[in-house]
């Protein structure tokens, strides 16, 4: 099994010689830095597994760490921090964290979230792993290249239209809610954009659509969301 990396963004080093202790008697690798700066650098140059984030640092807040490293990695965020307000909380994770602890807080709690870390990184593919292109039936998306087509035909979709077939096809055969798609489409996620999504969505299936007596590409889940069908 690979090495599994995580670094502490931590100022506080009465709180980061805790962490590092329980990392350490549970035989983690880890890094410590100190201030939003460089964590940025150390995310880049090391490219953890994992960060474990406190929000009050001494140059650059939490959160913009969060949304710089948003714009390019899709590393696994656990933010540790003493702020206990719902709005700090959701403003963590809208901006990309992906849990969320308290100070004081439980050393095995902290543990237990982390290995519910590992486990879905599992299933996950390495950008290494991830391939550039995908197939589904007639349907051929090449990332790279930004382009999709059907039956060897290009298709001819809008940015937004690109962008979820996008992601219902890295999650194939997962449904997916309507907040999901927004929130991961437009950044939010709000009642209204569920009109504009639905929108966007029937033109797209009809652009994916072959014939009649052939399988949807796409399936709605009535008040749910939406679900690209493995064909």
């Amino acid at each position: 099994m690979p090495e599994f990396k995580i670094l502490i963004v931590e100022d506080d080093r009465s709180i980061q010689n805790l962490i590092s202790t329980a990392l350490k008697i549970n035989q983690y690798s880890f890094l410590n830095v100190y201030n939003g700066k460089e964590a940025i650098s150390t995310c880049m140059s090391h490219k953890p597994d994992l960060l474990l984030l406190d929000l009050g640092l001494p140059d650059i807040d939490g959160i913009e760490v969060i949304r710089t490293v948003r714009t390019w990695s899709n590393v696994p965020i656990i933010v540790i921090s003493a702020r206990d307000e719902d709005s700090d909380k959701i403003e963590a994770l809208d901006s990309g964290a992906d849990d969320y602890l308290t100070k004081p807080f439980s050393v095995q709690e902290m543990l237990a979230r982390i290995r519910t870390v590992q486990r879905r990184q599992q299933y996950l593919p390495s950008p290494e792993q991830e391939k550039s292109v995908f197939e589904n039936g007639k349907l051929k998306i090449d990332y790279a290249s930004g382009t999709a087509e059907l039956d060897g035909a290009e298709l001819h979709l809008t940015p937004i239209e690109y962008k979820i077939l996008c992601l219902l096809s890295r999650n194939v055969g997962k449904v997916l809610t309507h907040s999901f798609i927004i929130s991961n489409i437009w950044g939010n996620a709000v009642d209204t954009d569920i009109v504009s999504l639905r929108v966007y969505m029937t033109s797209l299936r009809k652009k994916l659509k072959c014939s009649e007596e052939e399988e949807p590409l796409i399936r709605t889940r009535v008040g749910i969301g939406y679900q690209m069908i493995r064909l």
